[in-house]
């Protein structure tokens, strides 16, 4: 068996209506919260407002930063780490999808050390134990930021996105009540669907990976191959919204440990540049490209992937199952919506290179099975325009 490592550091709290816990565990941390969210919207104001009356009736002084927007910037962390300060938070609150987890983490660290955030991405300086500790509390079903040590944040200055990366990053604690995502939209509920399956798949695929990574990602994978499309259709059915955030749970503790592949520095990239363009709709667009790329580098796990979205292939090779992954992926994003193109996002065509240079910028890609270059790049670019 191959050697592997894995550490998961944050308490995971899982199940409808945990939520109501909230107060004693952030009182565990400190009694003056910064709470970070998006705007408050129709769906999400008496979300909002629940969890800002269990934490006060808790004794949890609160201060409300909701300035977070999709794929967060680093102006974000600076307006939310002054806030924190002037509030003399003792711990961070991260209520919302990604983008809102995100951006708490990306606070903890920017009020507690010199700079900004930005200065602390994975490949500059380390966040200290100062630190301070962070509350995760997922409403969506997509990027398991609530267990992972990733903060992905954008710097328009630049137009590129990347990641603090730091066991600091980590939550001490998530929790996840399905009861909080019945109020996703559709458009919502799809690509951060996708981005589960995203998270699991290329794990396998990872020189990070291993057995018990393995176990993780397959359940997550065959879950959101059964579940994904029937939600859509029905996105009050709280079941599916548990076995979604089940999975969700799941590739999260997997990319914590094996991390992501090509598909991922494409899409940060594509997010970086486009931030119009959400994480799991950039996924989308690259993946048949990506798929057909890498698939007979890594028959083993294209196969088994394209066997659990059409069990039907279970009489075929490895080599032959693999090659059928390309249309599988195809299908299943055509059957959740998401089927499109980067021209289908408003992306200029000539800026095709300079998208194709900016995807050889973050290392995800060099750990796919097969390693793409230059020219190979802007040709897996153009074949997703």
């Amino acid at each position: 068996m191959k050697h592997f490592e894995y550490h998961q550091p944050t308490k995971i709290v899982f199940g409808s209506g945990r939520i109501s816990e909230v107060g004693e565990i952030v009182k565990t941390f400190g009694t003056r919260c910064l709470l970070v969210t998006t705007p408050a919207v129709p769906a999400t104001v008496a979300q909002f407002d629940k969890v800002k009356e269990i934490l006060l009736s808790s004794g949890v002084d609160v201060a409300h930063f909701d300035q977070v927007i999709p794929n967060p910037t680093t102006e974000t962390s600076a307006a939310g780490a002054k806030m924190a300060l002037e509030h003399r938070a003792e711990v961070i609150v991260g209520l919302g999808g990604g983008s809102s987890m995100d951006a708490a983490k990306a606070i903890a660290v920017e009020a507690t050390h010199e700079g900004s955030a930005w200065d602390y991405l994975f490949y500059k300086k380390e966040p200290t134990d100062s630190t301070l500790p962070m509350v995760a509390i997922s409403t969506t079903s997509g990027t398991g930021s609530q267990v992972t040590q990733v903060s992905v944040i954008t710097n328009m200055a630049e137009r590129d996105k990347s990641a603090l990366y730091h066991p600091q990053c980590f939550p001490k604690v998530c929790i996840v009540d399905p009861e909080l995502m019945l109020t996703v939209p559709k458009q919502v509920t799809a690509p951060t669907g996708f981005d589960v399956f995203c998270h699991a798949f290329e794990s396998t695929i990872n020189p990070g990976s291993g057995a018990y990574v393995e176990l993780l990602a397959w359940e997550a994978i065959s879950i959101v191959a059964d579940t994904l499309p029937a939600l859509l259709d029905d996105l009050q059915n709280v079941k599916a919204r548990e076995k979604m955030a089940w999975a969700d749970t799941l590739a999260g503790l997997c990319i914590a440990s094996a991390g992501v592949t090509l598909p991922h520095g494409m899409g940060m990239a594509i997010g970086g540049m486009y931030p119009h363009v959400a994480h799991g709709e950039s996924l989308a667009i690259v993946y048949p490209a990506c798929t057909k790329f890498t698939y007979a580098s890594a028959e083993r796990q294209y196969s088994k992937m394209a066997r659990i979205l059409n069990p039907s292939l279970e009489g075929l090779s490895d080599q032959e199952a693999a090659k059928a992954s390309v249309e599988e992926v195809e299908k299943l994003l055509k059957k959740v919506g998401l089927y499109k193109k980067l021209r289908d996002v408003n992306m200029p065509e000539e800026e095709i290179e300079a998208l194709a240079k900016q995807c050889m910028v973050l290392p995800d890609y060099q750990g796919n099975p097969r390693v793409a270059t230059a020219e190979e790049m802007l040709e897996l670019v153009k074949n997703s325009y």
